[in-house]
């Protein structure tokens, strides 16, 4: 008697089991689809990333927060002085301040100089004046960028101010000086280009103006309007285009620095390993029972 309740138990447990098994694999199935793996109960904080922030950088100038190297360096092309308010070196602000206004002043003396005598001296002088000033400007953004907290080595900020400030340094500052050939040679080789095209340009508009006047007095050029016409404008898209192959190897070098001392951490190793060894696949909604099968890995 016993013998045939403990059959009638097994059997009964039995018979149930395709349906535990039909309905784990439904709840599965179902589940998958109505599961929200995003949780919309909470809300996503907004973006709030900006090319400036002016409240980061005046509460930096105020000791009151911190301030990324890229707010300081923007912040500081307009309110001059403002990266070494931030480091508290005040004894530097007289220097900029005093430099800045030499240059700028003498370049206006000796304009009115020029425009007076005409004499061409004075033009050369009032420029080198006003160059003078924006070094002293260019000096004060470098300094700011130079006496940026330490840290981490290489600072991709620093590395990118670094470039931008002047192409090739950030790659010197990530121990990368052997593509300075490189990017000197793209930059060297498209001014030169740049100015070539230039000359021609102008040459061939000059050509083409004497030749489309209505002065009669004017000696005519052996060209024809046309002609002149045709090469004024071809070497004027060709100047063009060397603008914009200066423009790109100026970034390009930008990009590198900002790319390359991020990867600074990204250490690849010559051990690669390969392993393929049986595996154990366990029970899932999709397969009721285990499994074996191969496993395959790949360490580098």
């Amino acid at each position: 008697m016993r013998i045939r309740h403990l059959i009638a138990v097994v059997a009964a447990v039995l018979a149930t089991l395709p349906l535990a098994a039909q309905y784990r694999d439904d709840q599965f199935k179902r589940d998958a689809f109505t599961q929200n793996y995003a949780d919309t109960t909470q809300k996503t904080p907004a973006d709030t990333s900006q090319l400036f922030n002016f409240k980061e950088f005046f509460g930096a100038m105020a000791h009151k927060r911190t301030a990324s190297l890229k707010t300081l360096t923007m912040g500081s092309t307009v309110f001059i002085g403002g990266n070494q308010i931030y480091h508290k070196q005040y004894w530097k602000l007289p220097i900029i301040y005093g430099g800045i206004g030499a240059g700028i002043g003498s370049g206006l003396y000796f304009q009115n100089q020029y425009n007076a005598s005409g004499d061409e001296k004075f033009k050369t002088w009032s420029t080198l004046s006003y160059v003078g000033a924006g070094l002293v400007w260019w000096g004060s953004l470098m300094d700011g960028a130079v006496n940026f907290e330490r840290g981490k080595y290489p600072n991709p900020a620093k590395s990118t101010v670094y470039s931008i400030l002047l192409p090739g340094l950030g790659q010197i500052y990530n121990g990368e000086a052997w593509k300075l050939p490189l990017y000197y040679g793209l930059m060297a080789g498209s001014v030169h280009f740049l100015v070539d095209n230039d000359v021609q340009y102008r040459r061939w508009k000059w050509i083409h103006n004497m030749a489309t006047t209505e002065d009669d007095t004017v000696e005519r050029p052996p060209q024809s309007g046309e002609t002149a016409k045709y090469y004024r404008d071809v070497y004027r898209r060709y100047r063009d285009y060397s603008i914009l192959a200066v423009v790109v190897s100026y970034l390009l070098q930008v990009i590198d620095a900002n790319v390359f001392a991020y990867m600074q951490d990204f250490e690849v190793t010559d051990e690669i390993a390969f392993r393929m060894e049986p595996s154990l696949i366990p029970q899932t909604g999709f397969a009721q029972t285990p499994a074996v099968g191969m496993s395959i890995g790949l360490r580098f």
